[in-house]
């Protein structure tokens, strides 16, 4: 049997094994298995080196351990070695290596989203293990990039991470700004939480977007899938504003990975997306 596992802490909301299961059984790979486990930060070498004896076929890594998990694989590949964030772990050529879907996972969710993505002013919320790839994902598209995040610190080293970006020449590293808890950048195009408050039912932010009142142009958009709408949703779908929840980016995000484990690339149609209602 082929096991395939979701790593995190917490691992109760995912619903990762839904999705990759039903395409394990629609593309007949009867002799695999997609399990979620919840984790320690000392369990990750031994996850990895199980990947490497091959009685794991592949993982996926969600918080808080897309960064902490890259010290014992013996590479990081394209995406993942921008953003020093990796979600998606496989044996290549006997080596283990970590990849990151969650930048093209994103960018393939805007556009399917209602407003045309590039030349706006971003304003991401958090510092986390996803944000780099965020950050990554609109980096050579947007106008300006906000960053906020509780403790300050991370937010200057996401914003460090960011300027050494190969993408930057051109965008400027003056487009990248890292703004105080709390405060408000000049009206964005796009507001996006990447925390995971949220995830528990009743957290809010807790953060005064009254000016964006009746900006029925502006979108917010929240990473969190499941539920399917938070506070932070509801807040901007009161206020007028556009709303868009991170089912489809965790939707493509999946299907890249499944890819690259399968050589398999499995569709996004109805039925799977029903999966997440």
């Amino acid at each position: 049997m082929k096991k395939y596992l979701v790593i995190g802490n917490p691992i109760e909301h995912s619903l990762s094994p839904l999705i990759h299961n039903h395409w394990m059984r629609k593309y007949h790979l009867s002799n695999s298995i997609y399990e979620k486990k919840k984790v320690e930060k000392k369990d990750l070498k031994d996850i990895v080196d199980q990947v490497r004896n091959d009685e794991i076929k592949g993982v996926n890594v969600t918080v808080p351990f897309k960064k902490e998990i890259i010290p014992f694989l013996d590479s990081v590949i394209g995406d993942a070695h921008l953003t020093q964030s990796v979600n998606t772990v496989c044996k290549i050529n006997n080596e283990v290596c970590g990849y990151n879907t969650d930048v093209g996972g994103f960018k393939k969710s805007l556009q399917e989203s209602p407003i045309d993505y590039k030349n706006k002013n971003i304003f991401i919320l958090g510092a986390g293990g996803v944000t780099s790839s965020i950050l990554q994902a609109f980096i050579d598209t947007a106008k300006k990039i906000y960053i906020t995040n509780r403790t300050k610190e991370k937010a200057e080293e996401l914003k460090k991470l960011g300027d050494l970006s190969t993408a930057l020449p051109r965008l400027g590293t003056e487009n990248i700004e890292v703004i105080d808890w709390g405060e408000r950048p000049e009206a964005c195009d796009i507001v996006l939480n990447t925390t995971s408050i949220g995830l528990t039912k009743g957290e809010n932010l807790n953060l005064d977007f009254k000016d964006y009142k009746d900006k029925k142009n502006i979108l917010f958009y929240d990473l969190i899938y499941n539920p399917k709408e938070t506070n932070f949703l509801k807040d901007a779908k009161l206020r007028g504003n556009m709303t868009m929840n991170g089912k489809m980016m965790f939707l493509w995000q999946a299907h890249m990975a499944f890819k690259i484990w399968t050589n398999i690339s499995p569709k996004i149609d109805d039925e799977v997306i029903k999966l997440l209602d």
